[in-house]
């Protein structure tokens, strides 16, 4: 029933401010937890292992969604506004830099990890749409996909524990605790890639779009990206021919597909040169596929299929 102005004037001051409060909402979680907005799945996951049961997470990109592709939903757009944190990545997912830009948020509630974060230039021909065997192209965009170097991933962890520890200074040090953790996991995880990949045959990699720039660039790689920085851009003949004979030139034995991606192209490819295909995730999300997984079992299943594919001992 709708209050009148008269018997609001009636109420005591206590009873009148609960009930403006309720009529007006409040981003207060009732059960007392910090609600984080991760804008997609690797600062989702950083956010869940850090904050713990202190946390009420909400993930922008569901499961199956190609996160370059997100769009939001009001309800979505509010939850930006509304929470007590937001985690995410300028210039990588659009709508969300919308909202977080219409939200008015400051420094003291958000991460921006291409704030923290050490950004290198995307590689030279994927900004427009795959593999340039001639080195030209290039441009000024930066390559968003950090969280595949696992040192990355500990600088996001830092500046997480650091944020909540602000924010719920109850429980700064569980998450203190929380973030040892996790770093520690990373630590082992980048030893296991430095050690796994440090002798392979093979020290090139195709791939379905240009992902993996970082994990290349930290354990001595080269990544040949199919498509640019957008997995549904298709390259040209030219380029498609260009990959083909780097293929069978370096003798190439593997072309991978990711998730959420069509393989197709990468079939193509793999058959034209007598290659195989596997899986090599970029682990911008979770699909049916993998929705059992996370960040850390994902990236050993990486490991073990780059090493299986570039024959390291």
């Amino acid at each position: 029933m709708k209050k009148s102005p008269a018997l609001l004037g009636v109420l005591p001051v206590s009873l009148l401010l609960a009930f403006l409060a309720a009529a007006c909402g409040s981003s207060a979680k009732d059960d007392g937890k910090t609600s984080v907005i991760a804008s997609f799945y690797p600062f989702a996951y950083v956010v869940e292992q850090v904050g713990g049961s202190f946390v009420d997470v909400t993930n922008l990109t569901s499961p199956g969604v190609e996160p370059h592709d997100l769009e939001l939903r009001p309800k979505q757009v509010g939850a930006v506004q509304d929470g007590d944190l937001v985690v995410y990545e300028k210039h990588f997912q659009s709508a969300v830099d919308d909202a977080v830009d219409q939200s008015g948020r400051s420094a003291a509630d958000t991460v921006d990890v291409s704030a923290i974060v050490k950004l290198k230039p995307l590689q030279a021909g994927a900004e427009d749409g795959g593999h340039d065997d001639a080195g030209g192209g290039g441009g000024k965009q930066d390559d968003p996909h950090v969280w595949l170097d696992p040192e990355n991933m500990a600088i996001v962890t830092k500046a997480v524990a650091a944020k909540l520890a602000k924010i719920d200074p109850a429980h700064a040090t569980e998450f203190a605790a929380n973030a040892r953790r996790l770093e520690a996991q990373l630590a082992d995880l980048d030893s296991a890639f430095a050690s796994g990949l440090e002798k392979c045959r093979t020290r090139t990699i195709v791939t379905s779009h240009a992902a993996f720039q970082y994990l290349a660039a930290h354990y001595g790689l080269t990544q040949v990206p199919i498509a640019g920085l957008d997995p549904t851009n298709e390259p040209s003949p030219a380029q498609l021919a260009s990959i083909t004979q780097l293929v069978r030139r370096e003798k190439i034995t593997t072309i991978f597909t990711e998730e959420l991606v069509s393989p197709a192209i990468a079939r193509t490819i793999a058959r034209e040169t007598g290659a195989s295909t596997a899986t090599l995730d970029p682990i911008e999300g979770l699909s049916d596929d993998t929705k059992g997984q996370t960040y850390l079992t994902l990236m050993r299943y990486n490991l073990d299929t780059l090493m299986k594919a570039n024959s390291c001992p």
